[in-house]
């Protein structure tokens, strides 16, 4: 079949969990001896090489352009333009594509693609990795800017589509905006092999705490050192860790120093992936104390070095679906840092036998947690979705 993905991030020239995502899409398509187009923004300086698949075409829809904003959000115009050129592009191109496999966020290109499908022909996947609450628009974007915001969202739940979503959370959320098609839950975006191994069980050296993200406001690192203050006073020689860059450090900093933590918690920045592993096999656990997660990757990574994780209930916290309790970590039922403080406890007091469970939580779910379980699920539903277009 002949295929285009489309979506305005390319790993590696921005970092993320959909950025992975995509990319591992086109290039297991091309390994299924499909024809992939990946229409993006372009990211990278003229005449600079594009890291992807030579069997991948990479086509820009629209200049190098800053996706954020000094606060870590999605700035509009680089949409609005994104937008314009997948509707340019998939005007002129789009009878030589059988499916169009798209982002839904963030929204426009999502709106071109629907608007031309009709005129084209190509069925349409979407993969909605979040679907907010009006609540959520309204924090995001203030009174009038969350209400368009939602408006959007909306109307693209409404074009003709088959949906993919990777949590219970936002596939119930996206039925309710009034999916105009049908949607499947896929269970796998972590990276590994999933016959490879369970990592042996180990015991840290030292009781350390681990917090690895972005630090965006989301993401709600300084109540992670607010927690990690609390539990230090009960768990002798405590220490934590916060790997991550963002326009949240400075306030992650000042954090540490409030709570007079600089000798017992460090946060150096990004660290790459070799460091973020080494500091997963020895973390007594992994702390997420994020209140909007659309998956929670890192649950699965920390659980697959045998580290259980402590996660914080919320209303768009999908990430508490990974947790199985007493499993492979815990789940603060409040985002107070003495709730927090006491799920950090809960896990140190289970030592190397809740490491056990967690090993084995991830050796019985690393197939379906696996990103190659996504990607035949996808694949499987491309052919169906071919004959009705």
């Amino acid at each position: 079949m002949r295929i285009c993905v489309v979506y305005d991030c390319l790993y590696p020239h921005t970092i993320g969990g959909g950025e992975r995502w995509f990319r591992n899409l086109a290039e297991h398509l091309a390994d299924a001896g499909h024809e992939v187009t990946y229409l993006t923004l372009r990211q990278w300086e003229r005449g600079e090489r594009v890291e992807l698949d030579t069997r991948v075409r990479v086509v820009t829809a629209g200049p190098r352009m800053a996706l954020y904003t000094a606060s870590g959000r999605r700035r509009i115009l680089p949409p609005l333009v994104f937008g314009l050129g997948v509707l340019w592009h998939l005007f002129r191109h789009g009878r030589h594509y059988e499916v169009v496999h798209a982002c839904a966020f963030p929204y426009f290109s999502l709106l071109a693609a629907g608007l031309v499908r009709p005129l084209r022909g190509y069925a349409l996947e979407v993969d909605w990795f979040e679907v907010w609450s009006d609540r959520y628009w309204h924090d995001y974007l203030g009174g009038l800017g969350g209400r368009i915001g939602g408006l959007v969202q909306r109307l693209c739940a409404r074009v003709p589509q088959r949906a993919y979503c990777f949590s219970e959370l936002h596939a119930g959320r996206l039925r309710e905006e009034g999916l105009n098609g049908d949607v499947t839950v896929l269970r796998g975006l972590h990276s590994e092999r999933a016959l490879a191994p369970a990592p042996e069980p180990s015991t840290p050296t030292a009781p350390t705490v681990l917090f690895a993200g972005r630090l965006i406001a989301e993401k709600q690192a300084p109540l992670g050192v607010e927690a990690l203050a609390l539990a230090a006073a009960r768990i002798e020689g405590l220490r934590g860790e916060f790997l991550g860059d963002g326009p949240e450090r400075e306030a992650l900093r000042q954090a540490i120093a409030r709570h007079g933590l600089q000798d017992r918690v460090s946060a150096p920045g990004f660290a790459d992936a070799q460091r973020v592993d080494e500091a997963m096999s020895r973390a007594i656990c992994m702390l997420l104390p994020s209140r909007r997660e659309g998956y929670g990757m890192v649950v699965v990574e920390a659980a697959a070095r045998g580290t259980p994780s402590v996660v914080v209930a919320g209303e768009d916290n999908a990430a508490t679906e990974l947790i199985e309790e007493g499993v492979n970590g815990t789940v603060s039922p409040d985002p107070e840092p003495a709730a927090i403080a006491d799920a950090i406890v809960r896990v140190h007091e289970q030592g190397a036998a809740l490491r056990e469970r967690t090993a084995g939580w991830y050796a019985r779910n690393a197939e379906r947690l696996s990103v190659e379980s996504s990607l035949r699920t996808v694949l499987a539903g491309y052919e169906p979705s071919s004959a009705r277009a």
